[in-house]
């Protein structure tokens, strides 16, 4: 898999500069109209990481790739993108329209943690097909966004900030009420939210890794200076899924982004993964999906 897309060079793809600001202490933020077309055909947005975040408002019939799943979009919707999952577009529609807002992670510094939020961790959801209603009212939160933007208003970021967040609450909200769990601020949580932390962080997995370092719920334990058995109640009861049943599932996910978008053989694969074996990759991933990673990788 490619290392992630920098914001510099993003700006040299689509722009060929560079703005002067990038670097500065306050983080980055910038405001694009979409615009799919060169030269009379689609533009192909590349499948890969990008180390900044992206909020989207897209009118028309596109498909779009999110580390293992692809969601169909017929008319509308709003998407997030975060520098953990790789994502690809492929825009459809000859009339393509929409907006969006990029950002670094440092623009939201000591202004909250974004990355909490469902919309922007590898298995929330990151693209919401849009009714009329709430297209209106999604184009009126980047209407005022672009107001403000082009303002000599001081504190102009900060709306900016306020804004970003309307749009993830926005989304969050469009979500069925099953997938809105409450959280309660208990050792539970603090102890499953570091553990999928932990997780995550050995993700997504580049030219740069060698292999994960922490497979067994045992290994966890240990970064955590927690029992395991500690361990298991505790994700257990915040997430209704045993640690060793997210550990695999994530593991999976990775396997099937791997197979699809690298270059890499299944040996390799298997070692990044933390697999010593190919042949119990080969066990774990055939047992997950029923398809050898082989038959996967050639039917995808």
């Amino acid at each position: 898999m490619e290392k992630a897309e920098s914001l510099e060079e993003f700006y040299k793809r689509k722009f060929n500069w560079i703005p002067e600001n990038l670097k500065n202490d306050l983080g980055h933020f910038n405001l694009f109209r979409l615009e799919p077309y060169l030269e009379g055909k689609l533009k192909a947005v590349p499948y890969r990481r990008r180390d900044f975040y992206k909020v989207m408002f897209f009118k028309g019939e596109s498909t779009v790739h999110y580390a293992d799943r692809v969601y169909e979009v017929k008319k509308q919707a709003l998407s997030f993108s975060n520098p953990l999952v790789p994502y690809k577009w492929d825009h459809m529609s000859e009339n393509a329209s929409g907006v969006y807002c990029i950002f670094n992670p440092h623009f939201f510094m000591n202004f909250g943690q974004i990355q909490q939020y469902e919309v922007f961790q590898p298995n929330g959801t990151h693209v919401f097909e849009l009714t009329d209603d709430e297209a209106k009212k999604v184009g009126e939160i980047f209407a005022r966004m672009k107001e403000e933007f082009d303002s000599e208003y001081k504190y102009k970021y900060d709306v900016l900030r306020n804004l970003i967040f309307e749009l993830i609450h926005f989304g969050m909200k469009l979500q069925p009420a099953a997938v809105q769990q409450t959280q309660h601020g208990n050792a539970s949580l603090r102890i499953a939210s570091i553990f999928l932390e932990l997780l995550e962080r050995q993700f997504p997995i580049d030219e740069s890794h060698s292999s994960i370092q922490l497979r067994a719920a045992s290994d966890f334990a240990e970064q955590l200076n927690v029992h395991v058995n500690h361990l298991n109640r505790a994700v257990k009861e915040m997430t209704g899924k045993t640690t060793t049943q997210l550990i695999g599932e994530r593991i999976l996910q990775e396997s099937k982004v791997l197979l699809k978008h690298s270059s890499w053989n299944v040996s390799e694969i298997a070692f990044s993964l933390g697999f010593n074996e190919v042949t119990h990759f080969n066990n774990f991933f055939k047992k997950q999906i029923n398809l050898s990673p082989t038959q996967f990788r050639k039917g995808s």
